[in-house]
């Protein structure tokens, strides 16, 4: 039996899968819900066995090989380790290391070159290589870290608009369209906020980005104290001898414009994706030859 390789970029609001043949060629790739072990590892751990039966299945393959296959997952939360060794138990493969969403998103864009990656999404985490030394800052999670995410800015926002409807902060465009999503009833925001993971609150966060390019005082302000938490950990990127920074994740081509002019001129693109890391990953470790053929 062919032994199979699998990538995974698990992520808050979606998770990716990659199935690769031995030599690390990508054969298929499939999707699913959300991947994140902290706040939710049994539906992380389904989404996961979800992702690459649906690798499986666009590679034309039996997906009960998903149990066969050695796979490499990037996660947020790989830090934490109590849930990592809780997950790693229970994953569907027959070999697995679970590794962070900034490593796996520094190999795709980065290869094994030096450099560095920030992952701007529903969470954050920056992950710097300098002759072969990897060095990571955040990447802690919701509850205690991820400055400047998709979830912190969105979770503000969320403040911010019951903050205006007690006449507290002054109230705005953005501010009234969240109220009035909630039916301009602050228990309908208080019950949401209640129960809302963090992918639940990032799903705002492109909207404080479209109403701050329009002027938006409140979401201007709102962005404008997001983009220092995110310029002082690249300060520490830079510090650490990054010249190289691909800004990676959903939230990466908004940010550009509200980050510093002093990091400007380290911005390049990425030559590959997460997923693609993963697999590489996965085929150094497990395969015949490091090399991945997209």
């Amino acid at each position: 039996m062919t032994s199979y390789l699998i990538g995974i970029d698990g992520g808050g609001t979606s998770c990716r899968a990659a199935v690769a043949g031995p030599d690390g060629h990508i054969l298929g790739r499939g999707k699913s819900g959300a991947a994140n072990i902290l706040t939710d590892p049994e539906t992380a751990l389904q989404n996961i066995a979800d992702a690459a039966g649906a690798a499986f299945d666009d590679a034309g393959l039996d997906p009960a090989g998903v149990t066969a296959a050695s796979a490499i997952l990037g996660v947020a939360g790989h830090n934490v380790g109590d849930a990592v060794h809780y997950v790693k138990r229970r994953l569907p493969f027959a070999a697995a290391d679970i590794e962070s969403d900034g490593l796996i998103a520094l190999q795709g864009a980065l290869g094994d070159k030096d450099g560095a990656v920030a992952i701007l999404g529903t969470g954050t985490i920056y992950i710097a290589r300098r002759g072969g030394t990897v060095s990571y800052i955040g990447g802690w999670g919701f509850t205690i870290g991820d400055h400047g995410s998709g979830a912190r800015i969105g979770h503000a926002l969320l403040q911010e608009s019951l903050l205006a409807y007690d006449g507290i902060h002054e109230a705005s465009p953005v501010t009234g369209s969240v109220l009035s999503e909630f039916n301009n009833d602050p228990r309908d925001v208080v019950d949401f906020a209640r129960l809302a993971k963090p992918g639940e609150f990032g799903r705002y966060a492109p909207r404080v980005f479209d109403f701050a390019g329009r002027g938006d005082p409140v979401a201007m302000r709102l962005l404008r104290a997001a983009a220092i938490t995110v310029d002082e950990a690249l300060d520490v990127v830079v510090a650490r001898g990054a010249r190289a920074i691909c800004l990676l994740g959903g939230l990466a081509p908004l940010y550009r414009p509200w980050l510093a002019e002093r990091h400007q001129p380290h911005f390049v693109e990425a030559e590959a994706d997460a997923l693609s890391g993963a697999v590489a990953l996965a085929a150094q470790r497990f395969g015949t030859r490091p090399e991945v053929v997209a």
